[in-house]
């Protein structure tokens, strides 16, 4: 029956789990693990520590969420016993619980510069630790350096950076400034960190965070008394500092770790006690316990590691510190092979480089001199032709010299020809002038004789007029005293023989003016036959000139180069002469015709 009762009781009621699960968050991974129940706070942080493989365990613990504030695992007390959140699994924050007062001498391992970095890093772009712009910058290079290595333009192209978070929100808003802008500032330091490795910029970035004035603090909101809250509490590695609620970073008063003789607190009061006994009690107040509790928590905490500091580091810290150099001298040796192997392999590649760039260019001058071959020998067959040609156009030019000389020779001997017809123009130009001459004078005399017989003639009318004039009066006057006075009435016939014997003397004279105006008419036509004839002569004349241009025209070009200048000269006279007989057309024969008519 024991045994039936016993059975019945273990279905009844459920099973005690002997494990828990756990999610434990650091700053770059996640992990979950199994504890058993029965497990301390100290041995769930140390399973955390060897998985990460942390050694400098004294700065770190494991934070969780209590309501609306956190807390950090004890590690004395059962993990289940403490106030963590009854989720399954139960989360965990891995994370600094203590910061060093000097990084590059306190912190050893390589790991744990990174956690620290991964934090303060967080801290600085959640914008729980004030940084200027400038420092910012600057630090966003270095952590730029620490992820992607030394700066290559041809890798990092413009927008490498746009899906990392570098800068606080708060610098971003406060500058009118474009990402590509600020990436470009970025990178202009980054640029600047080559040769730097990983660890050493990790480094670079704690050196500079940890000047800035919240670096490693954390604050709490306390009263002087218990119905103020107007004062901040901050507590770091250097001691605890009382600030006012709207400034973070200059402390209205500080008490130094080796200035404080005690630290309590009863419930919701806090108690800070001065070493130096005459100066007072500074006394202050929480608005939970659980807060009072974890501000003496980190005061101890914090206290315990100013002593530390200032003590001989003990064996396994000083072991750590060894094999931290060995590591980080290794490490640098490594640095350097690979760096002299990274540079002789950039130069095998840019010997290789040039050697390609070399044969290309052989190549290229091999080909451009198959080129310039093949051209030479089409240039040497394109010669040869020509050189045939060329003597074929020799010998033509040997026989049209030959020809030319015959056209020299017959072009002097038409020059000759030319000479003569020169001479001979010459001759008649010089007896067309005196014939000219003549022509003038007979012009200018038969004008003088026109002149003389032209008065005579007038001078003969105005005779024959007063002639007529005269004997019409003695007719008219003595013609009827006489036939009056001294004889009889003379007959009808004897009237008409006086008439007509008048009339005969006045036929007379009209006889002689008829018979000279008809001499006149004779000797005008005879001026104009022989002006017509000297007018044929002088269109003959210049008809043979005209013809001697055209031939002296074809016959230049050919005795331009031999007889150039006499050529020019016959040319010359014959215009002269060409003038001169113009001059002879239009001048003399109107003053013929005028003196004629």
């Amino acid at each position: 029956l024991a045994g039936k009762w016993a059975s019945s009781t273990f279905h009844l009621h459920k099973k005690q789990p002997k494990t828990f699960k756990v999610k434990v968050i650091t700053m770059d991974a996640e992990m979950e693990f199994s504890c058993e129940v029965k497990w301390k706070g100290k041995d769930l942080f140390d399973l955390v520590s060897r998985t990460v493989g942390l050694r400098e365990t004294w700065f770190f613990g494991l934070r969780y969420t209590v309501k609306d504030t956190y807390a950090w695992l004890k590690p004395e007390k059962r993990v289940l016993d403490q106030e963590v959140p009854k989720d399954s699994p139960i989360t965990f924050h891995f994370l600094a619980k203590f910061f060093p007062e000097k990084v590059e001498e306190e912190l050893v391992q390589e790991i744990t510069q990174h956690l620290f970095f991964l934090q303060v890093k967080k801290q600085i772009l959640d914008e729980e630790i004030f940084c200027s712009p400038e420092a910012s910058v600057l630090l966003a290079s270095y952590a730029v350096q620490a992820k992607y290595g030394d700066y290559d333009p041809n890798f990092h192209k413009p927008g490498f950076l746009a899906q990392d978070e570098l800068l606080p929100k708060r610098v971003l808003m406060q500058y009118q400034m474009t990402a590509d802008m600020w990436e470009e500032k970025i990178t202009a330091w980054y640029a600047e960190h080559r040769g730097i490795a990983r660890d050493e910029a990790e480094m670079e970035y704690l050196k500079i965070a940890q000047d800035l004035e919240m670096y490693g603090v954390s604050y709490f909101a306390i009263t002087q008394n218990k119905r103020d809250t107007d004062l901040l509490l901050g507590v770091d590695a250097q001691g605890l500092h009382i600030y006012s609620p709207n400034s973070k970073l200059n402390p209205n008063k500080s008490f130094p770790w080796s200035g404080i003789r005690n630290i309590s607190y009863s419930e919701k009061e806090f108690t800070i006690k001065p070493l130096d006994k005459k100066k007072d009690v500074f006394k202050f107040y929480s608005s939970q316990l659980r807060v009072n509790k974890l501000i003496l928590q980190l005061c101890i905490g914090n206290h315990d590691l100013f002593m530390r500091r200032r003590k001989v580091d003990s064996i396994e810290v000083q072991q750590m510190k060894a094999q931290a150099k060995e590591e980080k001298a290794r490490k640098k040796m490594e640095r350097q092979i690979l760096a002299r192997e990274k540079q002789m392999r950039e130069e095998a590649e840019r010997a290789k480089e040039e050697m390609e760039r070399r044969l290309f260019q052989l190549q290229d001058e091999a080909r451009l001199a198959n080129e310039a071959l093949l051209r030479s020998e089409e240039t040497a067959d394109l010669l040869a032709e020509k050189a045939q040609i060329a003597e074929e156009e020799a010998k033509l030019l040997a026989h049209k010299a030959a020809e030319a000389e015959q056209d020299r020779q017959r072009f002097e001997v038409t020059a000759m020809k030319t000479k003569e017809e020169k001479r001979l123009m010459e001759q008649k130009m010089r007896e067309a002038e005196q014939l000219a001459v003549k022509l003038v004078e007979q012009s200018e005399r038969r004008l003088k004789e026109a002149d003389h017989l032209k008065q005579d003639l007038t001078e003969a009318k105005d005779a024959e007029r007063r002639a007529k004039q005269k004997l019409l009066e003695i007719t008219k006057t003595t013609y009827p005293l006489i036939a009056a006075y001294s004889t009889p009435p003379a007959p009808p016939e004897a009237a008409d023989f006086a008439y007509e014997s008048a009339s005969t003397r006045l036929d007379f004279k009209d006889s002689d003016m008829k018979r000279l105006s008809m001499e006149i008419e004779r000797e005008r036509l005879e001026y104009m036959e022989k002006s017509k004839h000297l007018q044929d002569q002088l269109k003959e004349l210049k008809t043979e000139i005209e013809s001697l241009k055209l031939e002296e025209q074809q016959q230049q070009a050919d005795l331009e180069h031999m007889k150039h200048g006499s050529i020019n000269c016959i040319s010359s006279n014959i215009y002269i002469i060409g003038h001169i007989l113009l001059i002879l057309e239009f001048v003399i024969a109107p003053q013929l015709h005028v003196s004629l008519f």
